[in-house]
Order: C-alpha cells, then sequence, then structure tokens
C-alpha cells in the first residue's frame, strides 16, 4: 500500500467520523435544549427543513426555530440510526433514520419517525451541514403513555 492510498483512506475515516458526529451532535443539542451547540454544526448558508415543525437558515435562524420548537416541545429524545453516508472529496449527502419522542405541551406525547437527507461540505478543514430535510413516515400520539422511573417530569401528565 502507497502513501498516497492510506492517506486517502484515513483522509475518508475521519471524514466518515466527522459527518457521524454532526449527526450525533445534532441530536443531542436539540435533546438537551442546547442552542450553543446546535450552532456549531451548520455552515452560514445552510437551510434545515423539519416539514410540519419548522424550517431555519444559517446557524440563527435554525436556533431560532429551534427555540419556537422547545417552547412547544420541551422534552425531545431522538434516536439516529443506519446512517448511508456518501463522500465524494469535501462534499457528502446521507440519509439516516430517525425515531423520536416528544412531549408536546397541546397533544401530549407524541412518536415521529422518518429519515433526514442531508448535505454537509468541508470548508477550510471544518465539515458542517449545508443541507437537512426531514422525510416525516408518521407521527404518532402516544395515548396514557406516563413515564413511572426517570430524571425527567413531565408538566401536565
Amino acid at each position: 500500500m502507497t502513501l498516497e492510498t492510506l492517506a486517502a483512506r484515513l483522509e475518508a475515516l475521519e471524514s466518515r467520523a466527522a459527518i457521524e458526529s454532526l449527526i450525533s451532535t445534532y441530536a443531542n443539542a436539540f435533546d438537551r435544549i442546547d442552542p450553543v451547540l446546535l450552532r456549531t454544526i451548520w455552515h452560514a448558508d445552510a437551510t434545515l427543513e423539519l416539514p410540519g415543525f419548522g424550517e431555519g437558515a444559517g446557524p440563527e435562524g435554525v436556533v431560532a426555530m429551534a427555540e419556537e420548537s422547545w417552547r412547544k416541545m420541551p422534552h425531545m429524545h431522538h434516536w439516529m440510526s443506519n446512517p448511508l453516508i456518501h463522500i465524494e472529496g469535501g462534499v457528502a449527502t446521507a440519509t439516516v433514520a430517525a425515531d423520536c419522542l416528544f412531549h408536546d405541551i397541546e397533544t401530549g406525547p407524541v412518536q415521529v419517525s422518518g429519515l433526514y437527507h442531508d448535505h454537509f461540505e468541508r470548508r477550510e478543514g471544518q465539515w458542517r451541514f449545508t443541507a437537512r430535510r426531514f422525510e416525516l413516515h408518521f407521527l404518532t400520539p402516544l395515548e396514557n403513555w406516563k413515564p413511572i422511573a426517570g430524571s425527567e417530569t413531565f408538566v401536565g401528565i
């Protein structure tokens, strides 16, 4: 194996790890209600489209949309899985399955499942989202769902 081949393989692994970290950071930022963390994963011209939930442009627009969501759904738990990532140089796309548990202050607990369609770019050595769009597969009210243990308390249940 040549040094060039080894360097290319290492770059591909580092890029994949960086993109997987962005996907996880998105879920953690939403779940922890962390606007500072959420700002760190978007390029300045990025967009987030969550049909039925909101949309935002640029890090500040994404955070503004998230803050509105947090007011309506103060408890969120995202599980991201099966990332299918395709990298070509400094550009990448991915699809990521998502299953989410939200507590909506008006409708109560709901389960949301779907697929994220992602675009990423590496600029100045940093991978970040350029676009993220959610495709809703289903939203299911969880009637009579009530936690019986844990560290979070849901108001109104």
